[in-house]
């Protein structure tokens, strides 16, 4: 399973592409960062974006997209960004139709480093020792990006089958019941 991982920003919005499977080891296919200069308007600065994860979805074809799902910071002007990144990185992967799956930062915390309370590099470290690599990627979103790649190839079984399970469940009649004294 070939999947990119994408931690959304507005001035950096990391990419990483990771190939693999549950249980064996993977495999670092690229990584890096889509940059977008902090002076340029806001819609602008979201069609670099959009280029930007196009350029990754033609380069490296993966099979899945797995973003970093936002959450509410205190400072509500970044997370407008964030959240206006996040979405650019869905609409590129829903027009090819590829599945979009949104992990919170700390499952991809505790996926990676088992600790849903990880440091930034904690979660480097372990990326870095997960792909064998000689070093963690850099900035610190590039690394999030292949960690967010790890936890969708660690996380995609379990939860492929809950959703076969519930697809079923939807599919299987419920018997009506019928209640006493009622006609």
């Amino acid at each position: 399973m070939k999947v990119l991982g994408v931690d959304p920003g507005l001035t950096r919005c990391g990419v990483g592409v990771v190939d693999g499977v549950a249980g064996r080891p993977l495999t670092m296919v690229g990584v890096g960062v889509v940059r977008t200069p902090a002076d340029a308007d806001i819609a602008h600065r979201l069609v670099l974006i959009e280029r930007g994860i196009e350029e990754w979805l033609d380069t490296h074809s993966p099979e899945y997209v797995a973003v970093e799902r936002v959450f509410s910071q205190h400072n509500v002007r970044t997370v407008m960004g964030t959240a206006q990144a996040s979405a650019v990185a869905m609409l590129c992967a829903a027009r090819r139709g590829l599945p979009v799956a949104l992990h919170t930062p700390s499952e991809v915390k505790a996926a990676v480093t088992g600790s849903g309370r990880a440091e930034k590099a904690q979660v480097g470290a372990m990326v870095t020792r997960l792909l064998r690599l000689a070093a963690p990627p850099r900035p610190a979103d590039a690394a999030d990006a292949l960690a967010l790649a790890i936890c969708h190839i660690w996380r995609a079984p379990a939860v492929n089958r809950l959703q076969q399970a519930q697809a079923a469940a939807r599919r299987t009649p419920v018997p009506a019941r019928t209640l006493k004294g009622t006609r």
